[in-house]
């Protein structure tokens, strides 16, 4: 106990992280964000192009977003403009806005799905009762990056959460509008989330002026 280095098979196991790109996932670019986009409506994968969608929009942790269900996005036969939904980890809500181009995506899979209210709007391979895992939601995550040129070790499923965080974040500076977004308890969560560092508190300050 603590004295693994004196271990000689210890030793001579390779760390857990051996080789692995560790740390956190980058977001996407508008540009990256509109490659995916292209690629699942080129093959035509209407489930996989709703749950990218929702996924960007939502800025929902993996665990949050495969457990939505229908009747958490839909009010009669439209889309909401915005949902709530509480968070696994929290267990506090968290409210996210769903765009135009988002709620047609959506849509467009929900009228393929079908279902009640009461149904996942992304339902699991095996079993059609339950949701998608979050384990499947990764790998469809490394599939999407990997079509446009980009290495799945540098990009995940927090990449789609951070993506929109980012974008807000750098074009307003507002932390505290961001920590509402993802749902943070702590101030400093987000900060460390975003990156935010000396540099861009500089920045930030070098463009208020008083």
């Amino acid at each position: 106990m603590g004295y693994s280095q004196y271990d000689t098979p210890v030793q001579a196991r390779p760390a857990w992280n051996a080789g692995k790109t560790v740390g956190t996932k980058r977001p996407l670019t508008q540009k990256q964000i509109w490659a995916v986009r292209f690629f699942l409506d080129r093959e035509e994968r209407a489930r996989d192009r709703a749950l990218f969608d929702l996924a960007i929009d939502s800025k929902l942790r993996g665990c949050d977003l495969v457990k939505i269900k229908i009747g958490d996005i839909v009010s009669g036969a439209e889309i909401r403009t915005r949902a709530i939904v509480v968070q696994q980890k929290t267990g506090r809500p968290v409210q996210f806005e769903l765009t135009a181009d988002v709620r047609t995506s959506l849509l467009a899979w929900l009228e393929r799905r079908g279902g009640s209210v009461a149904d996942y709007v992304f339902p699991s391979r095996v079993d059609h009762a339950n949701h998608m895992s979050t384990r499947q939601y990764a790998r469809l995550v490394d599939e999407w990056v990997t079509a446009i040129g980009l290495r799945s070790t540098e990009y995940g499923t927090h990449s789609l959460r951070r993506t929109k965080a980012a974008m807000i974040y750098r074009a307003t500076g507002n932390v505290r509008a961001i920590q509402i977004l993802l749902g943070h308890t702590k101030i400093e969560n987000t900060v460390r989330y975003l990156g935010v560092d000396i540099e861009d508190a500089l920045l930030l300050a070098e463009r208020t002026e008083i």
